[in-house]
This record gives structure tokens, sequence and C-alpha cells, in this order.
């Protein structure tokens, strides 16, 4: 084979194997819904501030500033809320999450024991991932998750219930006694069954 013709093959595979990755990345890195995403903050000072709006065409991006607690009984949060499109958690095994993060983060599970309808304690079950300043994929399965130590006594362990989650609490890890600042950013997230 003549030396032009060569580069040529080579030039052409080359092209061939990017237009291949960038097709898969695309396929593996769908848009999030907006619809599925929502965030919270406490009444008390803290706050979250985005690039024009929180999702954009990269994903979330939230910086949020979350003030130390207030007193005993007002404690401060920030979050970010995914609801996925399912009622439920039922028949997921593992949770995929890409994401980028100042400082450690914490998944926590909205189970409905706990909350509003439930004891009223929001004791939940979390799981704590890395701090990571390039995009990481984790994938997580449920026995990772524990309750936290402030869990008042008074709520009721019942176990991690798939079928009454209905929401994931992304959360910068940031202590109640001095609140913090951090930037979270979320590509892709999926739930596997």
């Amino acid at each position: 084979m003549k030396p032009f013709g060569k580069y040529a093959l080579i030039g052409l595979v080359a092209a061939m194997l990017i237009n291949t990755s960038d097709s898969q990345a695309k396929e593996t890195t769908p848009a999030l819904d907006a619809t599925q995403w929502s965030y919270a903050t406490d009444p008390y000072g803290s706050t979250a501030t985005f690039r024009n709006q929180m999702i954009t065409d990269e994903g979330v991006w939230v910086k949020f500033k979350r003030i130390p607690r207030v007193d005993p009984q007002r404690n401060s949060w920030v979050e970010v809320i995914y609801s996925p499109e399912a009622t439920s958690l039922t028949g997921t095994k593992k949770i995929r999450l890409t994401y980028k993060c100042d400082i450690p983060l914490l998944i926590k599970l909205s189970q409905s024991h706990y909350g509003k309808e439930g004891d009223k304690t929001y004791a939940h079950y979390q799981t704590k991932l890395p701090a990571s300043n390039d995009w990481n994929t984790v994938e997580v399965g449920f026995d990772t998750f524990s309750r936290p130590d402030w869990t008042p006594k008074s709520s009721v362990d019942h176990g991690i219930i798939l079928n009454e989650i209905n929401a994931l609490y992304l959360t910068p890890s940031m202590t109640d006694k001095h609140g913090g600042k951090a930037i979270l950013q979320v590509q892709a997230i999926s739930l596997i069954q």
C-alpha cells in the first residue's frame, strides 16, 4: 500500500472511532428530564444559585450555601431532589450516578415512613460518595445505605422498603454546626433493575 493510501486509511479509521465514541456517549448519557428535578433549601437563609437555570444541556448545576443550624428546633438544609418517572423504586437493584461535587455527596432515600405522611422525623437512609472534581460514575447498592447518627430514637427503623421510596435527595455533605458551600453537578442518573 502506498504511504498516502495508508495515512488516508488510518485517518478514516480514526474518524470512525471518534464518531462512534461520540454517539455512544450520547446514548449512555441522555438529557435529564427537567420535570423530574427540583431543589429545596431551608427558610432560614441557605441558598441555591444556578447558571440561568438548574438543568442545562450539561445536566444539573447548583451552587449551595448552607447556613449553620439556627437552634435545636430549626435545622438548615440544602438538597437536589430527583423524582423518577416511576412512583417508587420497586424492582431497583442499584442507582447509577454520574456527578461532580467538590465535597463528599450524600444520596438520601425519601421513604414515606419518615416524612410529612409518616413520623415527621425526616429520618432516612443514606450513603456517602467521595468528593470528585471530575465526572465520577458510581453504581450504589442499597446495602451501602444506613440511617444517620442523628436519627431520633422515636423513629422506628422499618428498613429500606423500595415501594415506599419515591425520590432521591442529593445533598453535599455539610455539617449542621458549620454549614458550608459546595457546587453539585449531575450529568446522568439511572435506576438499575
